[in-house]
C-alpha cells in the first residue's frame, strides 16, 4: 500500500522532528539555550554565511544552529509545521502579532513609498500605519470593502505615487466588522501597478480565519500574517506572531527579524507546537458553537444587527467573496446592541461565562467593546464610517457548551431595560 499524503492535522505531532536526535523523546524538548557549539570553525563560517544572506544554502548542505536569536530547534520545527497549513515555502515566528506586522511594514516600505491598506484593521495596526509610518515619510491610502477595483486604482493614481506603491496590506475578515476584502481584486491591483522595477507585495492578516478556514497564499497573496496569540496559540497563555510566504520574500523578513531581534523564544515555540496539535478540533468546535450563538442572536429583540459570515445574504457581493475565499464562517461575531454604549456596557458587565477581555480565538469565550477598547485610537469619524459604533460588542466564541453560552448571552441581554 502506497503512503498517502497526510493532512496537516496528522502531521502536527511529528513533522520536522526526529525523536532519535533527542534521546527518543516523543515530544520535542524545550531547547532553552542562547547559543550552540560548532563542530568546527569551518562549520561556524558556513552557518553564518547563509544566516546573514551572504550566499544561498547548497542543495545538500546541512546547516547547524548558531544562536537562538537566529535559529532554535523549537522555532524551526514550529515554522515547518505552520508552513503545512498555508502551503508556504518559509515561515518566520515572532514575539507578537504586532512585531510580525511591523516587521513586514518596515521591510517593504521606505521613505517616500506608498502603502495601500484595507479598513478597518486591528487597532494596533491602525496606530502603526497612521502614527508611526508617517514619521518615516511613508504615505498610506485606505480602502473599504465596498470599493470597486476602479475606485482603488483611482485612489492610487490620485496620490501621485503610483510608481512608489510597494505594499498592499489587507485584513480580511476585518476586525471587528467581519467585512470581507476580495483578494482576487488585490492581486489585480498589484498587477496593474507592476513594472519591471516594482512589484507591489500583497500581505494578508489572516488571524480571524487561520490557518484552518482560509489560505491566502493560494488566493493571490504574497505573504500571510498571523497573531499566533489567537487561534494558533489558542489558550490565552502566550504572545506570538507569524509570517509566511515564498523563500525570496521570507529571506528578507528573516534577515530583518535577526537584526530587530523580535523572534519568539523557545518556550513560546514549544507552547505553540503543543497548540498546533489541537488546532483543527478547537477551531471546528468554536465554529460550530458560533453558528448556534449567531442564530440565537439573529432575531433577538435587543440586538439591532449581527455581523456573522454565516448570515451573509446569498447572491450578495460579500457572500460571493466568502464562498470564494473561505471554507467556514469562523467563530467571530459582532453585534450592535440597541441603546448604544450604555446598553452595550450593561450587557458586558452582566456576562457570567464569557470573560470581559480583549483578544480572540482562545478556548474561553471573550467579549469586548471595540469602540472604546481595541479600536479606541481610531478616529471617531472613521469608526462611524466603517460601521464601528459604540453600540457594537465583539464576541469570540470558545469551546464551551453552546447552550451554556446562549444562556449567558440571554440572561445578560435581559438585564437591559
Amino acid at each position: 500500500m502506497s503512503k498517502p499524503s497526510f493532512k496537516p492535522e496528522s502531521l502536527m505531532m511529528s513533522h520536522g522532528y526526529d525523536p532519535h536526535l533527542s534521546e527518543g523523546a516523543v515530544k520535542c524538548p524545550i531547547f532553552q539555550t542562547s547559543t550552540f557549539a560548532f563542530k568546527s570553525a569551518e562549520d561556524g563560517k558556513a552557518f553564518f554565511e547563509v544566516a546573514y544572506g551572504l550566499r544561498d544554502k547548497e542543495p545538500d548542505e546541512e546547516l547547524g544552529l548558531i544562536y537562538s536569536r537566529i535559529n532554535n530547534p523549537d522555532l524551526e520545527i514550529l515554522e515547518d509545521r505552520l508552513c503545512l497549513w498555508d502551503h508556504a515555502e518559509v515561515c518566520a515566528v515572532f514575539e507578537s502579532g504586532m512585531s510580525a506586522i511591523s516587521t513586514v511594514l518596515l521591510e517593504f516600505l521606505k521613505p517616500g513609498d506608498l502603502l495601500l491598506h484595507s479598513k478597518p484593521v486591528y487597532g494596533g495596526t491602525s496606530h502603526f500605519i497612521d502614527k508611526i509610518l508617517p514619521q518615516f515619510g511613508i504615505q498610506s491610502i485606505g480602502f473599504h470593502s465596498d470599493h470597486e477595483m476602479s475606485d482603488i486604482i483611482q485612489k492610487v493614481e490620485d496620490s501621485g505615487k503610483r510608481d512608489r506603491l510597494k505594499l498592499i496590506y489587507v485584513e480580511t475578515p476585518a476586525n471587528p466588522t467581519n467585512a470581507l476584502i476580495d483578494l482576487e481584486i488585490c492581486r489585480s491591483v498589484s498587477d496593474y501597478f507592476k513594472t519591471k522595477s516594482n512589484s507591489p507585495v500583497i500581505a494578508v492578516d489572516n488571524t480571524y480565519m487561520g490557518p484552518l478556514w482560509c489560505q491566502p497564499l493560494t488566493l493571490g497573496a504574497d505573504l500571510v500574517i498571523y497573531s499566533a496569540t489567537k487561534y494558533i496559540g489558542g489558550h490565552s497563555d502566550l504572545i506570538a506572531g507569524a509570517v509566511l510566504g515564498n523563500k525570496e520574500l521570507m529571506t528578507r523578513i528573516k534577515v530583518l527579524r535577526t537584526f530587530l531581534g523580535n523572534m519568539t523564544g523557545p518556550w513560546t515555540g514549544w507552547l505553540l507546537m503543543r497548540s498546533l496539535e489541537t488546532l483543527k478540533p478547537r477551531m471546528e468546535l468554536q465554529a460550530s458553537n458560533a453558528a448556534k450563538v449567531a442564530d440565537f442572536l439573529r432575531n433577538h429583540p435587543k440586538v439591532e444587527k449581527v455581523f456573522y459570515l454565516g448570515h451573509l445574504k446569498s447572491g450578495s457581493k460579500m457572500h460571493a467573496i466568502f464562498k470564494k475565499q473561505y471554507s467556514s464562517p469562523g467563530a467571530m461575531i459582532s453585534i450592535d446592541i440597541k441603546g448604544g454604549e450604555k446598553n452595550a456596557f450593561i450587557f458586558l458587565n452582566h456576562l457570567q461565562l464569557f470573560h470581559l477581555a480583549v483578544s480572540l480565538g482562545s478556548t474561553e469565550s471573550l467579549a469586548e467593546h471595540p469602540f472604546s477598547m481595541t479600536h479606541a485610537d481610531v478616529p471617531i469619524i472613521e469608526k462611524n464610517a466603517l460601521g464601528l459604533t459604540d453600540k457594537m460588542v465583539r464576541l469570540s466564541i470558545g469551546v464551551e457548551n453552546a447552550d451554556d453560552l446562549i444562556w449567558d448571552i440571554s440572561q445578560s441581554l435581559n438585564k437591559i431595560c
